[in-house]
């Protein structure tokens, strides 16, 4: 007689009956997240400044464009590199293990961006960093998956992202209240006697260093997150059932065999499309504001902080927007509300720049609009890894969403080349097309879960 295997354990249906080691695998995911959000976005609230005094403050707008483009791009491709080999770290070394070591990367690499004297170095330093952000997306999103309720998944999406949000939003209070602190010093030299000194003696050493520049100092604060995941963020059971039912450990060229190759090549299209509108969104528009201020006239000094309340609230509509892509999806199923969400985010940069408009209308209602509906990438962090058997959990979901930013750094460089240097309202409103295109290539997307298989 067969036995009767034993029945699952049963969920937890409150925050009470998690387990430690649920918290732990929740929080260490949600900090990684954070973290990730301020590294990410320190460059994009200064890009314009920051290139233009590396370029000896060229006169040159479309050089200006050209290599702020190329430096955005060599993050974007190591984003989804970095998502390929950590997330295979993952499946191979364990989640706990591999989300230290993209944590680590990321905070030592954007710290070093302080010291680039060149914009090629600064693209080096970038392109490193992103390595560690887009690995800690794999590993931080199969981690959360396999520990925490299935039921709960739409809502852990939305907080998770919300990580990414409160991030971004650190970066830009960071960038809005340090910022003029350090330009007036760069102008008169007010500031207490040990600083002044500091950056007396660092500017000896680096010529062209900047108040830009010392932004970045910022982005190392999380290294010291790494030595608490190693002491207490165990690997999940369903790794170790995993590691130890199977002497064969699939390869990336798994990904592209069986049943499992037309998950891949439709998760990468939907990612492709969609991560490269809205990352030509996020980092062209605050420049377009930046123009649209220029040529009114605003005081140079009031500039950076407008564009930094502007984007400010982009961000933080969009935490509201993570939990109605959750509400949706919970409702509709991930595809049709990762569908939906599209046509609103193509349908906000449409009604953003299909028309001439002035600062205020653009910051506070259009470009805020289209922040709520970006809360859809929040979604992906709980549906993508389910899709793939759990040793190629990691490897799947990080190779497939973040190689996506590959055709993100690609758009960038075109739009980079090809946006009117003086108007680049006319770039942005095309890039709508792509999220329109993203919603298409969404109605192929898969329900169907490797949930239960090992292997």
């Amino acid at each position: 007689m067969t036995p009767t295997p034993p029945a699952a354990p049963r969920e937890a249906t409150r925050l009470s009956e998690l387990s430690p080691q649920q918290w732990k695998s929740g929080v260490a995911a949600w900090l990684g997240w954070l973290f990730d959000g301020l590294e990410l976005h320190l460059y994009t609230l200064v890009a314009g400044p920051l290139v233009f005094h590396l370029l000896d403050r060229t006169t040159d707008g479309a050089l200006l464009n050209e290599k702020k483009a190329y430096i955005q791009a060599a993050f974007l491709l190591g984003w989804a590199l970095g998502g390929a080999f950590f997330g295979r770290l993952g499946d191979r070394l364990g989640r706990s293990r591999t989300l230290a070591l993209t944590v680590l990367t990321y905070a030592l690499c954007t710290g070093l961006c302080a010291f680039a004297q060149t914009w090629w170095q600064l693209m080096i330093f970038r392109f490193v960093a992103a390595l560690g952000i887009g690995g800690e997306w794999a590993v931080g999103a199969s981690l959360l998956s396999e520990t925490w309720p299935k039921a709960w998944r739409p809502w852990l999406a939305a907080v998770l992202q919300t990580g990414v949000n409160l991030g971004i939003l650190i970066a830009a209070a960071v960038v809005g209240l340090v910022m003029p602190q350090l330009q007036q010093f760069f102008v008169d030299g007010a500031s207490p006697g040990w600083l002044h000194g500091l950056i007396v003696s660092a500017k000896g050493v680096l010529p062209r260093l900047s108040p830009e520049h010392l932004i970045f100092l910022i982005g190392v604060v999380p290294a010291i997150f790494v030595f608490w995941i190693r002491k207490k963020v165990p690997e999940t059971e369903a790794w170790h059932d995993a590691k130890a039912s199977t002497a064969a450990r699939p390869g990336v060229a798994a990904l592209f065999q069986g049943d499992v190759a037309r998950t891949s090549w439709v998760t990468m299209a939907v990612c492709a499309l969609s991560l490269s509108a809205w990352w030509l969104f996020t980092f062209w528009h605050p420049q377009h504001l930046r123009r649209i201020l220029e040529n009114a006239q605003t005081p140079a000094a009031e500039i950076t902080p407008l564009i930094t309340k502007a984007f400010f609230t982009v961000i933080a509509v969009s935490i509201a927007g993570n939990f109605f892509a959750g509400w949706l999806a919970r409702r509709l199923g991930n595809p049709r509300a990762i569908l939906l969400c599209f046509l609103g985010l193509g349908g906000g940069m449409v009604g953003a720049f299909i028309v001439p408009r002035g600062f205020g209308e653009l910051a506070w209602f259009w470009c805020p609009l289209v922040g709520f509906f970006s809360g859809v990438f929040g979604l992906f962090t709980m549906y993508l890894p389910p899709l793939f058997p759990v040793l190629l959990r990691t490897t799947g979901a990080g190779f497939c969403y973040n190689i996506g930013r590959t055709a993100a750094a690609a758009a960038t460089i075109v739009f980079g080349l090809l946006a009117p240097v003086q108007d680049l309202r006319t770039a942005l409103l095309w890039s709508s097309g792509i999220a329109f295109a993203g919603a298409v290539a969404a109605l192929w997307l898969p329900v169907r879960t490797h949930e239960n298989e090992a292997t």
